[in-house]
């Protein structure tokens, strides 16, 4: 038995929720998300302010995608109420960022040329400072990709970490060299 899938997923004021056929499409101030989820499986159902998934039989996939279903619900409801906000914060000397528009990013990372950066529409990129970038957004899996993106331009090395890194993220440092 699914330890997450039994738990309803509670909808918040501001936010409407709609299941059709196999399709949970959320509304609310942050914008529209919608998730299909396997109807051979799992079924969901509106309830007064609640979404209930349940499994349609006892088989393996039933049970594992009944769990994954209620989540990915429960992450479109939190998506377009409150949203989600991943930082990132680059360590070295003479790295900085900024942004340009709304959804251009300029990094400067010690390369022979500033690398620009075009988000999506539906991602809001902010720098606090030039050494901190702020990625926001509904939709949890794109701020999560976009900020993995850009950390790809310059991964934390292990010898000084410089680099562009999560904040509260651990850099395991190396030993020099020795004389």
């Amino acid at each position: 038995m699914s330890r997450i899938g039994k738990y309803p997923v509670i909808i918040p004021n501001g936010v409407t929720v709609t299941v059709e056929n196999n399709v949970v499409t959320a509304k609310g101030k942050l914008g529209e998300l919608s998730f299909t989820f396997d109807d051979n499986h799992v079924a969901a159902k509106l309830e007064e302010n609640k979404v209930v998934v349940s499994p349609l039989s006892q088989s393996k996939e039933a049970r594992a995608l009944w769990g994954t279903t209620r989540a990915q619900i429960n992450t479109l409801v939190k998506g377009v109420s409150e949203g989600f906000k991943k930082e990132l914060e680059l360590v070295g000397v003479g790295y900085k960022a900024r942004v340009e528009g709304s959804h251009k990013l300029v990094l400067s990372l010690g390369f022979s040329h500033d690398v620009i950066f075009e988000a999506p529409k539906t991602i809001n990129i902010a720098c606090a400072s030039p050494t901190q970038i702020s990625v926001s957004g509904a939709d949890k899996q794109l701020v999560g990709q976009i900020a993995s993106e850009i950390r790809k331009y310059r991964k934390p090395e292990p010898y000084k970490g410089k680099g562009v890194k999560y904040v509260g993220e651990y850099v395991r440092r190396k030993e020099g060299k020795k004389k």
